[in-house]
């Protein structure tokens, strides 16, 4: 049913693009028909189709938004202790003239890309890379804004041996105590401790059609039911949608996409997302250091709380 709509949905866009400009009446019905097929496509949507939406091949990337949302950014490599980790990305860069560090992880869109960006999962290097700017950042009172779009931390037996988890653990313990705004956005899939190693922040913002998990659905059903068929079971249980993150206060907002999906608009995607980073960023650079840190140690805190009746 939903492949089918979606196929509905490009025909008629089709119909639309071959239409000459003077058979106006008839592409403003046809574009009405599109925007109801949508608006009823979202509605019927699955947590399974969220995770397929997440991951599209087409979905705009870190730094897809960065050269659209930013200007000015010039990269920084390396972690000053082993390797530059191309999976994450980072620099300085201008928000409407204002200084900001960016960083995020960075997938590819074809195999060579992706063997590049290690399919957006970062080795330890990659951690401590982005903990290095969030320092910098930190030493010149620039704001930190991240973009998380990860399957997860990158699990191989050189990464554990780097110290993976040690350097997700400092990501954690660091960012808490940072003493410049940082804003989260994820992106696409924020997967595990991979995500959540960006993912201390003062506002946590998620896409619409974005995931937020502890652990992968594939993942979740070769724990429980010993194998991955049972993917789509394991996305309606573990509550992954921007609507249930929201709901249980996981993330502070939930940013619209455009009409279709962000794969479908990269600029309209950028446009909608850079009105709440400055709407976000405008409202925490009212914050002393103090205040941040406060605000955001209560944050944290109350995720989980939960009262016996």
């Amino acid at each position: 049913m939903m492949q089918n709509k979606r196929e509905e949905i490009d025909q008629l866009r089709e119909r639309v693009e071959q239409l000459p400009p003077e058979a106006a009446s008839e592409i403003s019905d046809l574009q009405k028909q599109i925007a109801e097929l949508e608006k009823r496509l979202q509605g019927e949507m699955t947590a399974w189709d969220h995770v397929q939406l997440s991951r599209h091949e087409h979905r705009p990337y870190t730094l897809d938004y960065i050269s659209r949302i930013f200007t000015g950014f010039r990269e920084i490599h390396g972690d000053r202790r082993y390797a530059d980790d191309t999976a994450l990305v980072g620099g300085m860069a201008f928000l409407n003239d204002r200084p900001v560090m960016v960083l995020g992880q960075q997938k590819g869109r074809n195999t060579k890309e992706r063997l590049f960006r290690n399919y957006g999962m970062p080795n330890p290097e990659g951690y401590r890379k982005a903990m290095r700017l969030m320092r910098l950042a930190e030493k010149y009172n620039r704001p930190v804004l991240t973009f998380i779009d990860t399957p997860g931390a990158y699990p191989g037996i050189g990464a554990e041996e780097r110290g993976q988890a040690q350097a997700i653990a400092e990501n954690l313990r660091s960012m808490a105590a940072i003493r410049v705004p940082i804003l989260v956005t994820i992106l696409g899939e924020g997967g595990s401790g991979g995500a959540l190693a960006i993912g201390v922040g003062d506002r946590v913002l998620m896409l619409e059609n974005a995931i937020y998990s502890v652990i992968s659905p594939e993942s979740c059903s070769a724990i429980l039911w010993k194998d991955q068929e049972h993917a789509k079971e394991a996305a309606d249980a573990l509550r992954l949608t921007a609507t249930h993150l929201h709901r249980f206060k996981v993330i502070d907002e939930i940013v619209a996409e455009p009409s279709g999906g962000a794969q479908g608009n990269w600029d309209g995607a950028a446009v909608l997302l850079k009105e709440r980073l400055v709407a976000n960023l405008d409202e925490l650079n009212k914050m002393s250091a103090d205040e941040l840190l406060t605000h955001r140690y209560e944050r944290f805190r109350r995720i989980g709380a939960y009262q016996n009746k």
